[in-house]
């Protein structure tokens, strides 16, 4: 379980390190991008490695409706990262698609998942998520909307969502448990 909270604390850590220590970061230059990002892929190496190796009490499981419902929330969490990246209609109307969709997914796995370790995970990842719209609204109040792409951009993101979509559930299956019911 301790691998799994590391994982999750140096999440935390690689995403709030512009503003827990702004001096220190600002003087990285670009190369703190590059210590970021290696931040970035150490924490997601430990938080799978210690949720597969976690055994935590257990409350609920998967149940077909449930099943479903997660798998629902999870294309509407594909799509609002692809709305993100892509600055579709929608991430010109919701200031935080990208933060949105990963309290998605991770409110869809709680769902499904009612042992510790997905509390750890999944919860701490929601928090962050929820820490972190509050700390940007707070730090940034002014908003400017992405500029309009057009109907190609709108019919792009629903594929790639898809497409994505479809991806991720066969290499879910692959690594863990089969996503589909």
């Amino acid at each position: 379980m301790l691998v799994l909270i590391l994982g999750v604390a140096l999440w935390w850590v690689t995403h709030s390190f512009k503003y827990i220590a702004p001096g220190p970061r600002a003087a990285l230059g670009d190369a703190g991008k590059g210590l970021v990002a290696l931040g970035v892929l150490a924490s997601i190496v430990l938080m799978v490695i210690g949720y597969r190796m976690a055994d935590g009490a257990f409350f609920w499981g998967r149940h077909p409706a449930t099943v479903g419902i997660n798998n629902l929330l999870m294309l509407v969490s594909v799509y609002l990262f692809a709305a993100a990246g892509m600055k579709t209609a929608l991430a010109r109307k919701m200031r935080h698609p990208m933060l949105i969709g990963l309290k998605t997914w991770a409110l869809s796995h709680l769902l499904v998942n009612g042992d510790v370790e997905s509390f750890i995970l999944f919860g701490g990842l929601l928090g962050w998520a929820v820490f972190a719209m509050i700390r940007i609204n707070r730090t940034q109040p002014d908003w400017t909307p992405p500029e309009p792409k057009g109907m190609a951009t709108e019919i792009k993101a629903v594929v790639a969502t898809l497409v994505i979509y479809v991806a991720i559930g066969y290499l879910h299956g692959y690594l863990g448990p089969w996503p589909y019911g």
